[in-house]
């Protein structure tokens, strides 16, 4: 969904309002029964956080409010998206919650039409945005984002939302105004009234409306735009009744989980949760409302109509998908990231730090990095805190910043254990190799859950150039012995030994030295 704007006192208003909301806070939200899955999230209606409780066991019903198809390619809204990823991969992954996800896809709106209309590819809106929304599934995918369980294009649920807002029009909360628009009645409606009245009392009179605050449920077609046919003539539906039919004809009269940016809050889901509220003669439709912070360009929101966006192509050119996600996930998902070269590179570093290290644990577990006793009772005991410390970090408003700092800390202390404890192969010592692959696999598999993987292809070359190094170490490792083997060390071929240990370090190849054997490992750049 793109972000609409609105006036300077409208906006100052409602965050008044919205202040004077929270005075009667148990009238405004109420705490669901059913099952706590132990996880507290933030509950942007009582400002603070509150247990998630879900209606079934095990399970969440999660609506999205998707992308405007031609509008969905640049990282602001992917940024949106990973996050949302991240969560429902925690829910999934760490609390085994089955998340049964919905999203909603515009595919026809004010600015599809005027795209299709001024453009020599396409013949109209339906093959404009159908050319975009392959393009959206598409880019999803590269970003290793899961899709959900249905997406909801919104041409196809025309028929719903027509008897959506004829159910509304039939409990007088919606009235066609002088363009032949239907709109929603704030006047009417409760949760609106003082925000009615007071655009009333300022004499915030509209041409076409009866208040100001009032919004579209269905929109009169105008000459050259596309239609369907309604009780209130042709039209197209709102930009608000999007997602609460689509919404409440997949997911029902109740949901969970219901998510966007927090660009999203005003106008689009407060106008949502009345209508829906009003069809379903409910308090409350959703549960728990989950908003994402915004990505800033330096000091400046993302927007297209600012031209200052990044496309998701342009970030895949220069940064990996997981480099990306990484990113996202040094921050809380309500936070909002300043996009910028030194957020990434600190990104792409800490993900290289953990690439080392499951090499280092895969040469030792190999017996190519050679180490004396390691203490197993520390490892296991830095292992079990880790993990101790990211449960709860998780189930707190899933706070993913301290789950990357535990990991980099436990893996820190392996490292460190290894390098300061290196030993000549002729040394003799157990080897203790169950703590330091339990160390290995819990952090490859904390990752992997959070949508950090490498696929088959990147494992294939990775292995390959693994083959190369072997070779090539094993090669000089021979070489070296034979010039330290005579009773008079052949310097000039051992000077040339170093000298290409120097130059492989400059490639990320660290190799080191024992009597008679050699070993590698990567290295930090």
């Amino acid at each position: 969904m793109t972000m609409r704007i609105y006036s300077k006192p409208l906006r100052i208003f409602w965050r008044r309002f919205s202040h004077q909301q929270t005075e009667s806070q148990g009238s405004i939200w109420k705490k669901p029964t059913g099952f706590d899955t132990g996880i507290v999230v933030y509950n942007p209606i009582v400002k603070q956080k509150v247990p998630l409780i879900l209606k079934n066991e095990k399970i969440a019903t999660w609506y999205l409010c998707g992308p405007t198809v031609y509008d969905s390619a640049h990282i602001g809204h992917a940024c949106s998206y990973v996050r949302f990823d991240i969560l429902r991969r925690i829910l999934e992954k760490f609390f085994n919650v089955n998340v049964i996800s919905v999203m909603g896809i515009t595919d026809i709106d004010d600015k599809i039409i005027m795209r299709s209309q001024g453009s020599s590819k396409f013949s109209d809106w339906s093959q404009l945005a159908k050319f975009y929304e392959q393009e959206f599934y598409g880019q999803m995918q590269q970003l290793n984002v899961l899709p959900p369980y249905l997406y909801g294009r919104v041409s196809d649920y025309i028929p719903q939302m027509i008897q959506f807002i004829d159910k509304i029009m039939s409990k007088n909360l919606a009235y066609i105004g002088k363009d032949g628009s239907v709109y929603f009645d704030n006047v009417n409606y409760g949760k609106f009234e003082k925000l009615c009245k007071y655009e009333v009392h300022m004499d915030k009179t509209h041409p076409i409306k009866r208040a100001i605050c009032d919004f579209a449920l269905w929109k009169a077609a105008k000459p050259g735009e596309p239609f369907w046919e309604s009780p209130w003539g042709p039209g197209r539906p709102g930009w608000h009744i999007e997602c609460s039919a689509i919404g409440s004809y997949t997911l029902g009269d109740n949901i969970d989980i219901h998510s966007g940016g927090i660009d999203l809050i005003f106008p689009h889901h407060e106008n949502e949760d009345a209508q829906s509220c009003c069809y379903h003669d409910t308090d409350q439709w959703v549960n728990y409302w989950l908003h994402s912070g915004l990505l800033h360009l330096r000091d400046i929101k993302m927007s297209k109509s600012l031209q200052n966006t990044i496309s998701i192509a342009e970030l895949l050119e220069k940064y990996t998908a997981n480099q990306f996600r990484l990113m996202c996930l040094l921050y809380n998902y309500r936070t909002a990231i300043e996009f910028t070269h030194e957020a990434m590179q600190k990104a792409v570093t800490i993900l290289k730090k953990f690439e080392y290290f499951h090499s280092d644990c895969q040469n030792y577990m190999a017996g190519k990095l050679l180490s004396k006793n390691l203490d197993e009772s520390v490892i296991y005991s830095k292992l079990f805190e880790a993990k101790k410390n990211i449960h709860e970090a998780l189930a707190n408003d899933f706070s993913t910043p301290v789950v990357i700092s535990e990991l980099i800390d436990l893996a820190a202390t392996v490292t460190k254990m290894l390098d300061s404890s290196q030993k000549s192969a002729s040394d003799s010592g157990t080897r203790n190799f169950h703590c330091i692959s339990a160390v290995s696999i819990y952090i490859s598999n904390t990752l992997n859950n959070l949508g950090i993987s490498h696929s088959k292809e990147v494992e294939n070359k990775n292995n390959k150039f693994t083959e190369v190094v072997d070779t090539f170490v094993d090669f000089r490792t021979t070489v070296r012995n034979k010039a330290l083997s005579g009773s008079v060390k052949d310097k000039e071929t051992l000077i040339l030994c170093d000298d290409v240990r120097k130059r492989m370090s400059t490639c990320g190849v660290k190799i080191k030295d024992y009597k008679d054997k050699s070993t590698w490992t990567f290295t930090e750049e």
